[in-house]
């Protein structure tokens, strides 16, 4: 498989020439090397190893993917159509004439800000939402004390 990692059992591997299908416009713009880079840094926001807490390997390969997309996307520059120039968020208006933009947010937590200002963050975000809810996982009762 030309592009990917060493695999390692339970680890997601990148695939360059998958990603670069996936997401073409990046693919153009972000070569093999940068990447892997991001890949290794989108396990730095979802856990990539077997302890993971999206163990199935697919779904985990797909949203690492996205992370990969939103952070190259984050480093390319604005004329090859990232975000480059430090804009964040989506352009809440603009004007022609002596060019004027604004960018907003909206009501973001503080958590899910970095990962509005592309689509591929929004996305992941939103593809990730289950594993920000509490869970509970059933025990057996504590033991009752009883004083002698």
């Amino acid at each position: 498989m030309s592009g990917s990692t060493t695999t390692q059992p339970g680890v997601a591997t990148f695939d360059y020439a998958t990603w670069s299908q996936l997401y073409p416009a990046l693919g153009e713009s972000t070569n093999e090397a940068q990447a892997t880079e991001y890949f290794a840094q989108a396990g730095d926001f979802l856990n990539n190893t077997p302890r993971s807490p999206v163990q199935d390997l697919v779904r985990r390969t797909r949203l690492l993917n996205l992370l990969t997309a939103h952070i190259a996307q984050l480093n390319l520059p604005t004329d090859a159509g990232g975000n480059g120039a430090g804009t964040v968020g989506r352009v809440a208006s603009a004007a022609e004439g002596s060019t004027s933009v604004s960018f907003d947010m909206g009501a973001q937590s503080g958590s899910s800000a970095w990962f509005m200002q592309t689509q591929y963050g929004a996305m992941f975000w939103q593809a990730t939402a289950y594993l920000r809810q509490m869970r509970f996982v059933p025990g057996r009762s504590p033991r009752p004390r009883i004083w002698p």
